[in-house]
């Protein structure tokens, strides 16, 4: 691959326009929008007006007046596409630990004797921590074991199965709507972290018939640090749950205020407390730039990109190991290595301007961002690595400092 021929593929990319919505900074190559993605154009403007229009002039009246009560409903239909869902099973709310112990709590109730809740040795360590503490709570079972031995652990026992549809590490990808069948037969249900997934990589939840999910607003749907995430429930099974986090945004008639609790219809009901604004409309700003966007083409895109690091990197990178599938529909939009050094070969990556990150203990990973990622960017981050490898300036004292976030 040539610098000419990168170029040329960057402009005949069919998304190259969008990169246009989106602020990127001068001589940094972002490799890390599967983490915390980019500033949108759009928010800053979208903020400065919240900010100094509608909470600094209309004040309270702006729940009213510019929408705000009806965000997290409004919001969520605009991710409902992004995922293969109706825009009445999305809803806006929380961070996604938050929601994976709403519907664990709820969607475990309605069998109390299956007592198992099933994962993934090695998920990510937040669900894994969540789902602890919900199974005790509840007097079950947090049962985990290694990737290929979920599908024969599901018994008589399983009431849900806590799965994250691309791995956070590896980038490996679940086939939903295969391990949701074989849950389905058992008599279990799957709750689905689409953190990995969603805005990266095609997903039709309803097609596959996925019943209950949580998304993240912060990595792949640009919403900004700590942005709110997402829940969906299947429209089927709306009416069947009931929330044990329950608070006055999920009530039937939340300005009547009444003491006896009676749940919103519909996935309303899994709203808690009052919606963090300023984050929320930053979200949706975030969402936006998704406005006209093919997801197929996306897809597509992601493939190429990765293709192209992976070839790029073993040419020239030999001391790295590729951990991710090759074969795209085992996979998600990152692509990761293992290297014995791999928190100084990050951090010397970041000091030359190309910012991955590292995960414990030997992997450094890159978020392959089809929006705003181009062909050249990638020759070019791999030809900085490949020099920072060949001439070990890893080494320096300063990239073995640990401790920060990276």
């Amino acid at each position: 691959m040539t610098r000419d021929e990168a170029h040329a593929l960057d402009a005949a990319d069919p998304l190259r326009g969008f990169r246009e919505r989106f602020v990127l900074p001068e001589g940094v190559i972002y490799l890390d929008g599967n983490s915390l993605g980019v500033l949108p154009k759009a928010a800053a403007t979208r903020q400065r007006e919240v900010v100094e229009q509608e909470w600094g002039r209309s004040l309270i009246r702006s729940w009213n007046e510019h929408g705000w009560i009806e965000a997290p409903a409004r919001i969520g239909a605009k991710i409902a596409p992004l995922i293969g869902a109706r825009p009445g099973e999305v809803i806006v709310a929380d961070s996604v630990s938050v929601n994976i112990f709403k519907l664990l709590t709820a969607a475990a109730a309605p069998s109390p004797e299956r007592r198992v809740i099933l994962s993934e040795a090695g998920n990510f360590h937040t669900d894994l921590h969540v789902a602890s503490g919900a199974a005790e709570l509840m007097g079950m079972e947090l049962r985990v074991v290694e990737r290929g031995e979920l599908e024969a652990a599901i018994g008589p026992d399983t009431n849900l199965l806590l799965l994250t549809h691309v791995h956070y590490k590896a980038g490996f990808r679940f086939d939903m709507a295969a391990l949701t069948a074989r849950a389905g037969e058992a008599g279990a249900r799957v709750v689905w972290d689409l953190s990995h997934s969603a805005g990266a990589v095609p997903l039709q939840l309803n097609r596959d018939g996925a019943e209950l999910a949580v998304g993240c607003g912060y990595k792949y749907l640009n919403g900004g640090p700590g942005a709110p995430a997402f829940l969906y429930v299947a429209k089927h099974l709306q009416e069947q749950l009931i929330p044990a986090l329950r608070g006055w945004m999920g009530h039937s008639a939340p300005f009547a205020f009444h003491d006896h609790y009676e749940p919103a219809p519909g996935v309303s009901r899994f709203l808690v407390g009052t919606p963090p604004m300023l984050s929320l409309l930053a979200l949706e700003s975030g969402i936006e730039t998704f406005d006209g966007v093919d997801m197929d083409a996306v897809w597509t895109k992601s493939i190429a990109l990765f293709d192209l690091f992976a070839r790029l990197a073993e040419e020239r990178c030999p001391a790295l190991e590729c951990i991710s599938p090759r074969e795209p529909d085992r996979r998600g939009s990152h692509i990761s290595f293992r290297h014995p050094h791999a928190f100084e070969l990050c951090q010397a990556l970041i000091a030359d301007g190309v910012i991955g990150d590292f995960r414990s203990p030997d992997v450094i990973r890159f978020g392959l961002t089809p929006l705003y990622l181009g062909f050249e960017d990638v020759l070019d981050a791999v030809e900085r690595m490949a020099a920072i490898l060949d001439t070990g300036s890893w080494r320096e004292p300063r990239f073995a400092v640990r401790g920060k976030v990276t």
